[in-house]
């Protein structure tokens, strides 16, 4: 990414317009938390997410309110694995319910919805990291995953997303989304997730086990005894 410095002119009051003339790219710490506060109320609350009115919200509006934006905090704690000694991924690089030579995929257990997938380089790597060949192995095999999810009977959707913020070993979730429940749609999937009763664990490996030997047959590597 090309950084254009700031001016000499410029410091913190100036304009978001002036900024973008600017070419400046992103605010400071300082400088978000600012802005944020311009749209609070006196306790640093900001008013509910469109989000929350939508038919499928896990929560009703009345008497759900959002938490007072906090100040940022620099540095930002670790990461799980800054150090890959300590990584959790890497420990268990020889585990899951597929495995090829560089990539595992390992099946999260205790969850709500029908099944929830991980995947995992081998290697200890980030998003950042990956070479070009193994990012096009990413998205090969995200592809092939969602696709053979999507397959499972009374499955309808496959939801794929890189968050990243609790661990530096990268891992791409896979939800799947039950056919026929439309207030499970969308990004609040992995709330509602949260919020259901544990799903039945024996037939959450049996489709984990369906989509490994989907996944060796159209993509190549072999199912595992693991989870």
């Amino acid at each position: 990414m090309i950084r254009i410095k700031h001016p000499a002119s410029t410091n913190s009051t100036t304009s978001l317009e002036q900024r973008r003339s600017l070419a400046i790219v992103a605010l400071t710490p300082d400088e978000f938390y600012a802005h944020g506060l311009n749209a609070a109320d006196a306790e640093g609350r900001l008013p509910l997410a469109r989000m929350t009115g939508w038919d499928i919200s896990p929560f009703e509006e009345d008497g759900l309110r959002v938490a007072p934006l906090r100040p940022p905090a620099l540095p930002e704690p670790a990461r799980n694995g800054e150090d890959p000694a300590d990584c959790d991924a890497c420990r268990g690089r020889d585990e899951g319910v597929w495995l090829d030579e560089n990539w595992r995929l390992a099946r999260i257990g205790r969850v709500g919805v029908p099944l929830i997938l991980m995947l995992y380089p081998r290697e200890h790597l980030d998003l950042p990291d990956l070479s070009d060949e193994r990012a096009a192995e990413l998205g090969v095999l995200t592809a092939h995953i969602g696709r053979h999810i999507e397959a499972l009977p009374n499955i309808a959707r496959a939801h794929a997303m890189r968050v990243g913020d609790g661990a530096v070993h990268l891992h791409i979730w896979f939800f799947a989304r039950p056919a026929g429940q439309a207030q499970l749609y969308g990004s609040w999937l992995a709330v509602w997730d949260d919020l259901l009763p544990e799903y039945p664990d024996a037939v959450a490996q049996a489709d984990a086990e369906t989509v490994a030997d989907a996944l060796a047959a159209s993509y190549g590597g072999h199912r595992s005894d693991g989870n």
